[in-house]
């Protein structure tokens, strides 16, 4: 009789992950990088938190909470700007175990909301909070966001655990930096699957990542 193909049940299972885009302020428009995402990508959902002018901190959460309540498959949060303190805030309040579909986190550009605000608006997420996220994050800032510098960026990286990514000079990140598809964004987003647990054979080393080229991924050591 012939026996079974085990060969598969050494590899390692890669599930489908559902990507959670969550906006910031004013929502993402067309030709961010997270609107393309949701339009070139199945697996990228848009979470509708509401009040996207006037975002009200618990709101945000309870929306947020709910999003996530509904996916039967491991989520991974792509936060940008004020979003990024939404899953901040969620994580603190819900306090998420590990029965969670939460298993990461891509936390681009976070705004500041406690010093030097550029917009009002923004300090009712304040303070930020300090405790460390209990799933895998990467935090992306650039050198030259307005909204905070380069140094807060990677202190909120510290107090949340989160392996910290230089995207370099682009602002903050959204569609006025002109970075299309965002490839950095993209090649972070398959890191952080990795450090998950949920695409390849397991987590990545890399602690500490810096924006290259495209075609510098391999030379970079990344």
């Amino acid at each position: 009789m012939a026996q079974p193909d085990t060969a598969s049940d050494t590899t390692p299972a890669v599930r489908d992950t559902q990507f959670l885009i969550i906006p910031g302020l004013n929502n993402s428009g067309p030709d961010h990088w997270q609107s393309r995402w949701e339009r070139q990508r199945a697996d990228c959902h848009r979470a509708d938190l509401g009040l996207w002018n006037a975002p009200n901190r618990n709101a945000w959460v309870n929306r947020l909470n709910l999003e996530i309540g509904r996916s039967a498959r491991p989520v991974i949060l792509v936060a940008h700007s004020l979003g990024c303190l939404a899953v901040a805030w969620w994580a603190a309040m819900e306090k998420p175990g590990p029965d969670s579909p939460v298993v990461g986190a891509l936390l681009v550009a976070p705004p500041e909301v406690e010093s030097g605000v550029t917009d009002p608006r923004l300090a009712a997420f304040a303070p930020a909070p300090r405790g460390v996220l209990p799933f895998p994050s990467i935090l992306v800032a650039s050198r030259n966001d307005s909204y905070i510098p380069f140094e807060r960026a990677r202190r909120l990286a510290s107090f949340w655990g989160s392996r910290f990514a230089d995207a370099g000079s682009v602002g903050h990140i959204n569609a006025d930096s002109d970075i299309g598809d965002w490839e950095f964004g993209q090649f972070l987003l398959t890191q952080l699957e990795h450090m998950a647990g949920v695409r390849g054979s397991g987590p990545s080393t890399v602690a500490h990542y810096r924006y290259p080229a495209p075609t510098d991924y391999q030379s970079a050591g990344l």
